[in-house]
């Protein structure tokens, strides 16, 4: 599933296809992808003119002139492939689709395509449809169901050491299970978990509220808050990380994969200097995490 950085680049490129333009037309092939669209969904946009195009958590919402957002969730295999007028195929592009000559949107996966009035298509394919769409007031955003619940986002000044150690201190379970709870930190997934504890030489197994001592934080709060911004700025600017659907807005892979220290690395040396010890993985949470033991303590 791509985390926040994928989705951020994702959302940066729409914003400067979208931005100013308005959506001539809709076409939807089916009636819904994990959840139904919301009635008169392909009406109820058309007409309306893109304000803004942003990010929260692992969603982009679109901002349109009636004061209607567009919630859209890329689930785990979503991406967006933009067409320009005359054919020719632009950003978004996911590699592993093959170029027809065919109509845009008419593949088997393409479930919805956005026209806007300069002819620019933007459409939507999702093979596994786990990703969402819907329509709702703006001003109710924040208290929509699946945004209500989010918390923190970790590139905003509310990620600080006093945050990490108000939610910390009662926390009993593991530092990498605390990390990726949504709740807690909005759009911080598995991958970039893994890449800051390196960072911060914290071991995922240590129980997080060891790093609170009274009203005291931790100066390791600190490195683990800088580490935190530093791996998905990191990764941003790198285009994302392409483990398997994912590709940047100018249709080639993310490249921060490349730049990994334990992630995907098992049985590896650890490619800090000096450590000598080999990365390990284990399961937390269902999912898989992977580790330095000699240097993250």
């Amino acid at each position: 599933m791509p985390e926040l950085p994928e989705v951020e680049v994702v959302c940066r490129g729409l914003k400067r296809t979208m931005s100013g333009r308005a959506i001539a037309e809709v076409r939807l092939k089916r009636g819904d992808l994990r959840f139904p669209f919301p009635a008169g969904f392909a009406d109820r946009l058309i007409g309306r003119k893109v304000k803004s195009v942003k990010r929260r958590a692992k969603y982009i919402v679109v901002s349109l002139s009636d004061d209607t957002s567009l919630l859209m969730h890329l689930g785990m295999s979503g991406h967006f492939t933009v067409f320009r007028p005359g054919g020719s195929r632009g950003e978004f592009s996911d590699l592993h689709l093959t170029q027809t000559n065919s109509r845009p949107g008419t593949g088997p996966h393409d479930h919805v395509a956005f026209v806007l009035d300069d002819k620019t298509e933007i459409v939507y394919t999702d093979p596994r449809r786990f990703g969402l769409m819907d329509l709702l007031p703006s001003r109710t955003l924040l208290s929509h169901r699946l945004i209500r619940p989010l918390g923190v986002e970790p590139l905003s000044s509310e990620l600080n050491t006093h945050y990490l150690a108000t939610v910390f201190a009662t926390k009993k379970a593991p530092l990498k299970s605390v990390l990726v709870d949504q709740r807690l930190i909005a759009g911080l997934g598995n991958i970039y978990a893994c890449e800051a504890l390196f960072r911060a030489r914290l071991s995922p197994h240590r129980k997080a509220g060891t790093l609170v001592k009274g009203r005291r934080s931790d100066a390791r709060l600190r490195k683990l808050v800088h580490a935190i911004r530093a791996v998905l700025n990191d990764a941003i600017e790198s285009g994302g990380s392409t483990i398997r659907d994912y590709a940047r807005a100018d249709g080639s892979s993310g490249a921060y994969q490349q730049r990994f220290w334990v992630y995907g690395r098992v049985g590896k040396p650890c490619r800090r200097r000096g450590c000598g010890g080999t990365v390990r993985r284990l399961v937390q949470s269902g999912r898989s995490t992977f580790f330095c033991p000699t240097c993250q303590r």
